[in-house]
Parts: C-alpha cells; structure tokens; sequence
C-alpha cells in the first residue's frame, strides 16, 4: 500500500528536525512520500524542513501563503493525500508531542485491512498519561470530555482528543470533511463523521509526552466547540440540521404511538369490513403492514422501491406522484392515505383532486402535514437561523409549507370537506425518548398540543370526505 505522512507544522524550527529523525528506520524505504505542511510560520520552520531535505525521506514542502489553522491545514493535506494517490495519511505533529517510533503500531491495524482510522491514545495505558507529564488539569478536562462523548454518541473510545492518527485514505474521500472547522476542533469532527458513516475505528496505546512545545488551543473555547459538535451530531442522528456531522440513517420510520401522526391515521380508518386503501408515500410500508394485518387490502405508492416494500402491500407502484398517480393504480378506494406526502409536491390542490377521483364516493382520504407555525420553527426564524433540516417540519425535501389555516384554505378549494381535525404531538418515539422522562415530556405535550394546537401540533392530520358532514374537531387529548 502507498503510505504517506502528513506533518503538520507551524512554528517548529526548533523541533521539526527532530521529528524527523525518529521516523523509524523500518519504515523510511517503505514511505511514499512524506509531506511537511508549514502552516505559514513566522519562524524557520520552512528553512528547517529544506535543509532535512537530503534524500533521506521522500520530502515534500509546502508553505502556505496564509495560515489555514490546525483543521484547514490537515484538509489540504488530505486533498494532497487523495489527490496523489496515497492509500494511508498519517497524521504527525511537527512540535514532537506524539512519537514518531510508534507509527508501525499505528499503519498495523489499517495495512491488516481491520481499520478505517487508527487513533493513538494516551489513557490505554493506565497513568501513563500522567507520566508523561500530562497537566493535572488537561487530564481531567480529556477524562470528563471523552465520557460525556462517549455518552452522546454511544462510542467506546478511551480518548477524543489524541491528534496522532491514521487514516485509509479512501475513508477520508467518503467523508465531506472540506466542510470541517479550520480549528482544533476539525479533529472531534472528523470522529463524528468516522462514527455517522460506520468506519472501523481502532485505538492503539502511545506514550504521552509534554516538553517545552507552546500550546496553542484555547481550553475553555475547545471544550465548547467539541461539545456543539458533539451534540450537532446526536441532533443529526435524529433528523435536525443538514446532517454534516450526523445524519438520519433511516429514509422513514414508523410512528405507531397514539400521539403520532401514523397513530392517529390508524385509529382514523373504519373498522368493521375490509376496505380498499390506497397508501401514497408508503415508504417501506409499514402502515400498510399493520392495515393489511388488520384485514385490509392495501395498494403502495412511492418514489422509491425500499427492501421489503412489495410483501408489505398487496400492489405496489413506484411513481412520482408530483405528476399525478399512474393509470394503472384504478380507483373505487375506501381510503387513502397521504400521511406526509402533500408537503413534498409543488401543487397540493392538483394531488388532492387526483386522490378525490380516486376514492369511492362514500370514501375518504386521510391526509397529515407539519405545522410550519409550531414553536420550532417559530423560534429558529425568529432567531436568525432559519435552515433545513433532514426531517421533521423543516425537512430539506419540502416543497411547501403549511399552517394550520393555510392547509385549510388548501383543503377548501379541492371542495373536500374535513369531517375530523387531529393535533400530533412531538415524535418522541422516533427521537427515542422513553421511560419516565418520555411519559412525562408525553403528557405535557398532549397538554399543551389541547390547548394552543397552532403553537404546539406537529402535525395536522385531517380526515377529508366528498359529502358535507358535521366536524369533529377533536384534539387528539381528548379523542
């Protein structure tokens, strides 16, 4: 495999050298290329890395023309690595505070084909931390880091915050790292990121070493910028933000509890005989499964074909329905289903009237939406950070947005008639909030879903019938 290192280096005329030197023989023939990234230094340390160019290391120098910063300067040395073809980038500080004889430990894992990124940690051997001369304090701060880290993200790693490391380059190219902080916390990022794509990571013991080096990171404002990137990510995992450090792996997910706009929709449709259902949006079908359980006979429309789709539906049809359902899915339904499928098509009004010609004339369609106007984003707007994210009301795939008097005014000039209105509350079982906490934050939102629907519904989900009929305009508290 072709094996590069990358050094890092800003200010280092004292140590670079040195650095240089340990490079363990057994590994100086095998290097590809070894390259020096002077993040602009106001020092020597350009003059020093070309006067070590001798031939002994396969040397490459770089100045910047600016300083990059800690995270930008490792991004133009990965673009380096990929671009030149390098199978492995290591990672090596040019101030010596991480052992150039360890290197071999690190490549091991990554040449053995068992690892994506090999991480150097100090806290595998246990006091050597100390040892090595760690400061008391910076010993605490990485301990009480790494657990709450770990603690969010469900990994294991004895140490986040080691900047000696090893990447398989082909990783690094699957990763929109370019995207990362050009500060200290690039390195915490690039873990996320490793975590949120499923990469095989592996840690392996180094010695810990403080010597006269400057330290250039700014504790408290490290410790910040970690941690917003930690909770970014555990945020992502749940569908909010764009989904840089963590991203929702499931392309829809089943929202069965009471509160919930799959819930309500279940305990909308008639029971009592099977009934004809068609299902738009049915994602991998699983309210279908649980209507075909119930007796019924359930046609599925989607965008996309999901692993499964076809044994969840008696018919299944991948389709667009931005331009209308295909022919061939006929009419004379019972019910149809558009649960949060209306807010993904540039003209609701047309859908609706496709879905209204399709149903029987005693039928009904049952049709849900997010509420733009609840408290969420009423408050990013309000605040200045309006964005998308990857779910949920703000969801990125969202061609329109509703109210609850929009949607109404929408229903209005299909000439459909809403004979029931009900409020979902917060998916909290799809954010994975249970227990006594779950129970609680699940009894006030229902509480406050009653009181102020236009603030704190979710979602509406509406029942919509061709014939006039009185409204039961029911919150879903009190259903």
């Amino acid at each position: 495999m072709k094996v590069g290192v990358l050094v890092v280096a800003y200010n280092a005329e004292s140590t670079l050298h040195w650095v240089l030197d340990r490079i363990p023989a057994t590994l100086r023939r095998d290097l590809a290329e070894v390259l020096v990234m002077d993040d602009h230094s106001t020092d020597d340390t350009f003059a020093v890395a070309h006067r070590y160019a001798n031939g002994e290391l396969p040397l490459t120098i770089v100045r910047h023309e600016r300083n990059l910063g800690y995270g930008g300067n490792q991004k133009a040395g990965y673009r380096y690595a990929i671009d030149h073809g390098w199978d492995v980038v290591v990672l090596l500080h040019g101030d010596g505070q991480y052992a150039p004889e360890k290197m071999p430990d690190l490549l091991a894992p990554i040449l053995d084909g068992d690892a994506d990124a090999v991480f150097g940690s100090r806290m595998l051997d246990r006091g050597g931390a100390r040892r090595g001369g760690m400061p008391m304090y910076k010993f605490v701060g990485n301990r009480i880091l790494t657990t709450a880290q770990n603690a969010i993200t469900g990994a294991g790693l004895s140490e986040w915050h080691s900047g000696y490391r090893a990447y398989r380059t082909a990783a690094l190219a699957d990763l929109d790292f370019v995207g990362n902080s050009d500060d200290f916390d690039f390195d915490t990022e690039i873990i996320l990121q490793l975590l949120g794509a499923d990469k095989r990571i592996v840690e392996v013991p180094i010695p810990t070493y403080y010597g006269d080096e400057i330290s250039r990171v700014n504790g408290i404002a490290y410790a910040k910028d970690i941690m917003v990137d930690t909770i970014r990510h555990r945020l992502g995992e749940a569908g909010f933000g764009r989904g840089e450090l963590g991203h929702k792996r499931e392309a829809y997910e089943y929202k069965p509890s009471p509160n919930s706009s799959h819930g309500i929709v279940l305990e909308l449709v008639p029971d009592g005989r099977p009934l004809r259902i068609l299902d738009v949006g049915c994602g991998p079908g699983w309210v279908a499964a649980e209507l075909r359980r119930r007796g019924h006979h359930v046609t599925g429309v989607d965008i996309t074909t999901t692993d499964g789709v076809s044994d969840r539906t008696d018919r299944f049809f991948e389709a667009d329905v931005e331009g209308g359902l295909p022919d061939e899915v006929g009419d004379g339904f019972d019910v149809i289903i558009a649960a949060d499928v209306i807010e993904h098509v540039r003209d609701p009004d047309a859908l609706l009237a496709d879905l209204a010609g399709r149903m029987e004339p005693s039928g009904m369609i049952l049709a849900s939406v997010p509420n733009f106007g609840h408290w969420y984003p009423r408050a990013r707007t309000a605040a200045g950070l309006f964005d998308y994210d990857q779910r949920g009301i703000l969801d990125r795939t969202h061609m329109r947005f509703f109210t609850r008097r929009s949607f109404r005014r929408t229903v209005a000039h299909t000439g459909l008639t809403t004979t029931a209105e009900r409020y979902a509350g917060l998916p909290l079982d799809v954010l994975g909030v249970d227990g006594v906490i779950g129970r609680s934050a699940g009894a006030v939102d229902r509480l406050i879903t009653r009181l102020w629907p236009t603030m704190f519904a979710y979602q509406f989900v509406v029942r919509l019938e061709a014939a006039p009929h009185s409204i039961d305009a029911i919150p879903l508290a009190n259903a």
